[in-house]
């Protein structure tokens, strides 16, 4: 993840929760408006703290890098 990403993250995660504290204080604290406000600040902390992997195996990244080798070749039977 670069710093601009990082960055746009935490911009993005600032805007949500201002949104969400305008959204409670004008419609209240129990309005589906604050509530789905809040979920998307959730949800937006938790995309920005799960680390991205690659969930390839190590296989399918070796044949991504080397389609011609031997061991990621596909014969049709």
């Amino acid at each position: 993840m670069t710093s601009e990403t990082s960055v746009d993250r935490a911009n993005q995660l600032q805007e949500l929760t201002e949104q969400a504290q305008t959204a409670c204080a004008t419609t209240g604290a129990a309005s589906s408006e604050c509530i789905d406000a809040w979920t998307a600040v959730e949800a937006a902390q938790l995309e920005s703290s799960s680390p991205q992997t690659d969930k390839r195996s190590s296989l399918d990244r070796y044949c991504a890098d080397s389609p011609d080798a031997a061991e990621c070749r596909i014969f049709d039977v």
